[in-house]
């Protein structure tokens, strides 16, 4: 039995594993965010500290492995000027934007803004978070469900490939 692995094929694998890495977790976020809002609000602070670390450390390294492995499959296979190509191509450059400019930073100010509000809270008792909060926090829901989106879309251009090869 001859079993050949190409570099190609081992390029698309490190390219699909980045993928993995950089937006597997950003899929769990609402679902740990409801249960920190639910289970432990004063811990929303250190929440928020987490979700920017994870954008700085995990998510952003990964999209750019993710990039070139992305770039160097396509120009061996001579794919650039597809579309299944070019869209995903976009997506991954809007969202180091919007992890860059906006949800870090959003992270880091949902951070500081939760931590004066538990702050404010008296001794043990409930927190109330207040409306500069609440505002950021929607914004960053709505602009990660977006995200989301746009991470899904490129999963499927990236699988169905319209137009074809």
């Amino acid at each position: 039995m001859y079993l050949a692995i190409y570099f190609y094929d081992v390029v698309v694998a490190v390219h699909v594993a980045a993928i993995v890495v950089a937006f597997g977790v950003t899929f769990a976020y609402p679902l740990i965010d409801a249960q920190v809002r639910r289970l432990s609000p004063r811990s929303l602070p250190a929440w928020h500290e987490i979700v920017a670390t994870v954008n700085a450390k995990l998510t952003t390294p990964a999209m750019a492995v993710a990039l070139f492995a992305g770039i160097y499959a396509a120009q061996d296979r001579h794919l650039m000027g597809k579309s299944w190509v070019a869209v995903p191509f976009a997506i991954i450059f809007i969202l180091f934007g919007l992890v860059g400019a906006f949800f870090t930073p959003q992270s880091r100010k949902l951070a500081t803004l939760a931590a004066a509000d538990v702050a404010a809270a008296p001794g043990d008792g409930p927190v109330t978070f207040g409306a500069a909060y609440e505002a950021a926090y929607k914004r960053v829901a709505v602009v990660g469900t977006v995200a989301g989106l746009m991470v899904l879309l490129a999963i499927f251009f990236m699988v169905t490939k319209p137009g074809g090869y």
